[in-house]
């Protein structure tokens, strides 16, 4: 019997607005899925069908969060840590072992490592790295059909010149991490 190894993997660190999302994946050893990599190396289109195939197959998969409310209030390490925790607490089967993309670990009583890069080293966090990315995206689509004026389905959330142009412009949606400093230095002005 193979060990039940799970693999997970972080999305949206980085952005000043939604979700830190992460994902949680245990392959099934006797369906590997070729060509799983880093999703930041896969096209969007090569991501969504993998989505498909790695939920098709897997033998458990999950998907776990954090609002912009509890990385304001935690900071966002450790709401990541608490999606990364929430995702792996949802499989539908419990893993005997965690492979984690990073250098850092939750605070949880799985065995585990974290490897840096592992999301190019491992297919579990290969497969989490997929799921986890397409899922935020998807979230910045509907974003952006609800708020089109912010450009959200193009620079996903992340700082761009684009993006704080739209923000200047339009102000701070509830969705945004007001605790990010672009976004407090706006919500200062506003004060003023």
């Amino acid at each position: 019997m193979h060990k039940l190894i799970a693999g997970v993997d972080e999305v949206g660190r980085g952005p000043l607005v939604g979700d830190v999302v992460t994902a949680a994946v245990i392959l099934d050893p006797t369906k590997p899925i070729e060509g799983l990599t880093d999703s930041k190396k896969l096209s969007a289109k090569k991501r969504e069908a993998f989505v498909a195939q790695i939920k098709a197959q897997a033998l458990s998969w999950s998907i776990g969060r954090a609002t912009p409310e509890e990385i304001d209030q935690l900071n966002i390490l450790h709401a990541t840590m608490l999606a990364m925790k929430r995702a792996v607490e949802g499989l539908s089967v419990q893993p005997d072992f965690v492979y984690v993309d990073g250098n850092r670990l939750p605070d949880w009583p799985y065995a585990a490592e974290a490897i840096v890069k592992g999301d190019s080293l491992h297919a579990q966090i290969s497969a989490a790295s997929i799921l986890a990315k397409v899922e935020r995206d998807n979230d910045m689509i509907a974003l952006d059909k609800e708020f089109p004026q912010y450009g959200f389905a193009g620079h996903k959330g992340y700082p761009t010149k684009a993006h704080f142009a739209a923000l200047a412009e339009h102000g701070v949606l509830p969705c945004y991490r007001k605790s990010f400093k672009p976004v407090q230095a706006l919500l200062n002005t506003d004060i003023k």
